[in-house]
């Protein structure tokens, strides 16, 4: 059975449309935001990155991570605050690099994109949606059409660059560096 919710629209020159919403659209959309407004963590899984593990300068807008020795930038390039509010540019890879290398935050001139291997260090197994220590990390986009850039190319194709998806943690090597809607999170030190 199809159910429809009957609602008014001004449509252009003031003229008044009905319009129709599909019962089952709606109920979709309250899904997707109910899967997708919070993350997700199994308490059976024991956590990867637990917070311990970090010192957070929120101050300066840094993180220590004690065990990789990593400095990273605690949110996004493109977000902002203590909670680091998501409103983060997406970038091609290159622009990323570009972007990386002229940074000078938090007083620091030696930012960088991270490698696949530093990049993965930061994936929270235990949870999804984002795939990330939100408590260390907020503000994190929790996935979709977005991945975050890593500084390894494609060994095989020149036009492709790893990348990560912060929703479940997957990486890939397919991610053309051309397209922009890759966000960039800088670190320091290592290598």
């Amino acid at each position: 059975m199809v159910y429809y919710i009957g609602t008014t629209i001004r449509g252009p020159n003031s003229m008044i449309r009905n319009a129709h919403i599909h019962l089952s659209m709606v109920v979709a959309a309250i899904v997707s935001t109910q899967v997708f407004s919070a993350q997700t963590c199994n308490p059976k899984v024991r956590p990867t990155t637990p917070t311990w593990r970090f010192v957070i300068d929120v101050k300066k807008g840094t993180v220590l991570d004690t065990k990789t020795g990593l400095m990273w930038r605690r949110c996004a390039e493109g977000s902002s605050g203590t909670d680091c509010a998501y409103s983060a540019r997406s970038f091609k890879w290159d622009e990323a690099l570009r972007r990386a290398a002229d940074s000078t935050w938090a007083g620091y001139k030696d930012w960088r994109v991270p490698s696949l291997k530093e990049l993965q260090s930061l994936v929270e197994y235990q949870c999804w949606a984002p795939a990330i220590n939100s408590t260390v990390f907020p503000g994190t986009p929790e996935g979709g059409w977005e991945y975050t850039w890593t500084s390894t190319p494609n060994a095989f194709n020149v036009t492709k660059a790893w990348s990560i998806d912060f929703s479940d943690g997957s990486s890939s090597n397919v991610t053309d560096r051309h397209f922009s809607n890759g966000a960039v999170r800088l670190v320091r030190g290592g290598q």
